[in-house]
């Protein structure tokens, strides 16, 4: 008989329980293993405040945690998750990275997926974890909201840590690097779909804490702190759960082993840079190797450099700290990265106390993130599956952004006028999210009733094809404005069962020059190859890696370049498809990718679960105060 793991509380979530007990009663519409346990949690979705730069702002999280609950599994293990939805969002869960095997229902995109889950109601989600292991993590798949509704997702193997390809370590230690916003999550992400960019992160963070960079009250602000013994090693699952960046990760005086990324196995190599981008996970191994002492961890932002646009971007940082007899007390003090010495000129600062002090890269430094993410190769094991040869698809899709004209006329003034908006775009087409409809696509899908919102085919390639990285096309003015008109549509590009589809992300320069983190649901890529410039099939195919590229379920088309992916579309369902920077999606750099029954019960979509959320006539995931102050400030 299958086991449960229990799961308690926090008292934060007391007033919630009888509607949460309401709901430990559904059954799964898929057996579990018979050798699988049970894992259950219950998620309590509510509002409340949390103090960090000197005041308290109003947060959604769950059970009052930030970042929320921790889900542990082991490879093969169903899992049930009672969502209780006591917020004034209508919200979804993701399971990012889970691939969801003929269970698409799970998978927690609104309008996509499922109806969202209103206020006062909830959904229990039930879902196997099999043939993976690693981390991953789950977030809200709602606008905003991921940056406070989120957690790690971590399997581990089924013959436990003494089957991982590396050595066994001491400890796991999540370290989720995210934001802090003191502004409204609903308002920001509202504006942005109307190319609105009046807010910011207030700061980063390492597990929730903002760290010592930031000393609003004159005190150094609460960090994280890990605690690590001399010659120990330490697995850090890393995932970056912010909305806007990617960041660079770096220990003092300390070396990393990149062991996987996506909850795929890499082979091993060393650096002392971790670059992970929004969506991505990375797993490394820190030995505790240096003198005894404490050493910062930063986390810095990267954006792309002039003349894109420069926003506000914020490091952090935590401490890692060595627990021995002599070290130093509690009250030591701390200092800045303008005041300590940066590692590798002896000892450090200006008391034996002083924290050493990573050099962390520039802001603008594009470039270590491509090196990072080319030096992901996949491992190769007893089970490793060659590349498929033959591919079915290929698309070429453009990423960029473009403009629409406003209140849907058909012709505006373009090149930032105030008779246009900024939208982000795949084939020079900005994605509509369908919430007008009253039927997700995925059940239009499974009972072949079609859309009630208009969907078009996802372009196999560009409208047009010009010098994609030009630079010239960033800022404003008459170069780039041939290029702005697009339009919006609720993008779908149907595969047969089994399809080996191969796609170039091309990132381009066009009102911007970012990279790209794109997100596949339900389904691993293999990165083929990256490149800087334009890609260039004549030359490039010859660079792809056809023996062992690593699985990821977020790759990074780089600033100004291309990423090559190949994925084998065998899991039946509606997988959203789209770029994990939140204004990127707000935007509509997304589509879905349809992906058919194959020709047994095996390989097709089985029904609807039990109690499957319905729509309401008001499915928007913003608060009816919010729309009607949105619609006022409109008229």
């Amino acid at each position: 008989m299958a086991s449960m793991e229990s799961r308690s509380l926090p008292m934060a979530a007391a007033a919630a329980m009888a509607l949460a007990v309401a709901i430990v009663f559904l059954v799964s519409t898929a057996a579990p293993l018979a050798s699988a346990a049970s894992v259950e949690h219950t998620f309590i979705v509510n509002q409340t405040k949390m103090a960090r730069l000197c005041k308290e702002t109003l947060v959604t999280v769950v059970n009052g945690q930030l970042p929320g609950p921790t889900i542990e599994v082991t490879e093969g293990d169903s899992v049930t998750v009672h969502v209780v939805n006591m917020s004034p969002y209508n919200v979804t869960i993701h399971w990012h990275g889970v691939k969801q095997f003929r269970n698409c229902w799970a998978d927690g995109v609104p309008m996509i997926t499922q109806c969202p889950i209103t206020p006062n109601k909830n959904f229990t989600y039930q879902f196997d974890v099999i043939g993976q292991e690693g981390t991953l993590w789950w977030h809200a798949h709602v606008p905003g909201l991921r940056a406070t509704l989120h957690g790690a997702f971590i399997i581990r193997p089924r013959n436990g840590a003494k089957s991982y390809p590396f050595p066994k370590p001491h400890k796991e230690i999540p370290v989720i690097i995210g934001d802090w916003w003191e502004k409204d999550l609903a308002e920001m992400a509202m504006n942005m779909t109307k190319s609105i960019f009046t807010s910011y992160a207030s700061a980063s963070t390492v597990n929730g804490l903002v760290g010592d960079l930031f000393n609003c009250s004159g005190v150094p602000k609460e960090g994280y702190v890990l605690d690590v013994e001399p010659g120990k090693t330490y697995l850090l699952r890393i995932i970056n759960a912010g909305l806007f960046s990617e960041f660079y990760l770096k220990i003092a005086g300390h070396k990393f082993t990149v062991v996987a990324a996506d909850a795929n196995y890499v082979s091993p190599f060393t650096t002392d840079v971790i670059a992970v981008t929004p969506g991505e996970t990375i797993d490394a191994l820190l030995l505790a190797d240096a003198p005894p002492g404490r050493y910062y961890m930063g986390a810095v932002p990267n954006q792309a450099p002039l003349p894109d646009t420069q926003t506000p971007e914020y490091a952090t940082r935590g401490m890692v700290q060595y627990k021995v007899s002599q070290s130093a007390s509690s009250d030591t003090t701390t200092v800045s990265l303008s005041q300590g010495t940066e590692e590798g000129g002896g000892y450090r600062g200006k008391s034996a106390e002083a924290p050493v002090v990573p050099k962390m890269p520039d802001i603008h430094d594009t470039i270590t993130s491509f090196y990072f993410h080319s030096n992901l190769t996949g491992l190769r094991q007893k089970e490793h599956l060659p590349v498929q040869q033959k591919v079915n698809e290929r698309l070429f899709i453009v990423l960029g952004l473009g403009t629409i004209c406003k209140h849907g006329r058909q012709s505006c003034k373009r090149g930032n006028s105030t008779e246009d908006m900024l939208v982000a775009t795949m084939n020079n087409v900005s994605y509509l999210h369908p919430e007008a409809t009253t039927t997700p696509l995925l059940e239009a899908h499974y009972y072949h009733t079609g859309c009630n919102t208009t969907t078009e085919e996802l372009p196999k390639r560009p409208p047009r094809f010009y010098n994609f990285t030009d630079e010239a096309l960033i800022p404003f003015g008459p170069k780039e404005m041939r290029l702005e008109p697009t339009y919006k549509a609720t993008l779908v590009r149907r595969f047969k069962h089994g399809d080996v589809v191969e796609i170039i992300f091309q990132s381009t320069g066009v009102l911007q020059g970012d990279s790209n983190p794109m997100h596949l649901h339900g389904h691993d890529m293999m990165v083929l190859a990256q490149g800087i410039g334009n890609y260039d099939p004549m030359k490039d195919v010859a660079k792809y890696n056809l023996v062992n590229p690593p699985l990821k379920n977020t790759v990074v088309a780089p600033n100004l370049g291309w990423v090559a992916i190949r994925f084998v579309a065998n899991n039946p369902g509606v997988w959203f498809m789209h770029c994990h920077y939140e204004f990127h999606l707000s935007m509509g750099m997304a589509a879905v990718f349809i992906v058919e029954d194959g020709p047994t019960m095996d390989t097709s979509l089985p029904p609807p679960p039990v109690n499957f959320p319905t729509c309401s006539h008001d499915i928007s995931l913003m608060p009816k105060e919010f729309q009607l102050q949105t619609e006022k400030s409109e008229t």
